[in-house]
């Protein structure tokens, strides 16, 4: 059961992600060098989750929560902010967060998209406040089995019953099938980027996301993107995703 003693607050997001983000950049990686945070901030939103989105809403109470986790530059939440949503961002990487802000007060959307310096596993949100998640290529980014099961589990502790969650992930196709997992991991390699990474197989996503409490929604059929064509001699040197939509179980 969610601990609501660590996040005493009723409203969707707490003080932490109401602008206040630090001073210096937790993350200092390739993600917040500024050619990288450059590209991102011009990155279009993806079409099937801002469909799905604008679905959710339509359903959705006066003030609909979504919470972005691992939101890079804005790409999805400053659109899903100009839908009507009240966004959540959640990123470790200090350039990233303060180029959201600034593609949200150019989109004027400012008020409604809130940032919080914040990992995956441990999100400044009240239990059972957000009517839309979305963890679009972050989870991946899990450098264990254990970190990645944390974050799936924060996720549900702050859904409420009947959440959407739009997922965008690496899948087990990516790499050669003969490639054997980290030792003691069911599904991290390293073959990809050197660093340690989440690529599951339809089934381990599948009941890793069922043990949490999120089931497939048919409004987005999970789908894999970017496999090769049968018969190619080469893959494409892009991840192969898995996309798809689910929702909390009551």
């Amino acid at each position: 059961m969610p601990d609501s003693s660590r996040h005493p607050t009723a409203a969707p997001y707490n003080s932490r992600s109401r602008g206040t983000l630090p001073s210096v950049d937790p993350l200092a990686s390739p993600w917040s060098a500024p050619a990288t945070v450059a590209g991102f901030a011009q990155s279009p939103p993806n079409d099937v989750l801002m469909r799905f989105a604008a679905a959710e809403l339509a359903g959705a109470g006066d003030a609909p929560c979504a919470v972005d986790l691992g939101c890079g530059a804005g790409r999805n939440g400053v659109p899903l902010a100009s839908l009507g949503w009240h966004v959540v961002g959640v990123d470790l990487s200090l350039p990233m967060l303060h180029a959201a802000a600034r593609r949200a007060a150019a989109e004027r959307v400012p008020e409604r998209l809130h940032l919080a310096c914040a990992p995956m596993d441990a999100l400044p949100l009240a239990d059972a406040s957000c009517d839309l998640l979305i963890a679009h290529g972050i989870w991946n980014l899990a450098r264990s089995a254990a970190e990645f099961r944390r974050a799936l589990g924060e996720a549900r502790r702050v859904a409420r019953p009947g959440a959407a969650l739009f997922v965008f992930t690496f899948s087990r196709h990516t790499l050669p099938g003969d490639l054997v997992p980290v030792a003691g991991e069911p599904f991290v390699f390293t073959e990809f980027s050197g660093q340690p990474q989440c690529f599951l197989t339809a089934d381990q996503l599948l009941a890793e996301l069922a043990a949490v409490g999120f089931e497939p929604d048919p409004g987005v059929t999970l789908r894999e993107l970017n496999l090769p064509r049968p018969g190619a001699l080469h893959r494409s040197t892009g991840p192969v995703i898995w996309e798809g939509g689910f929702r909390c179980r009551s």
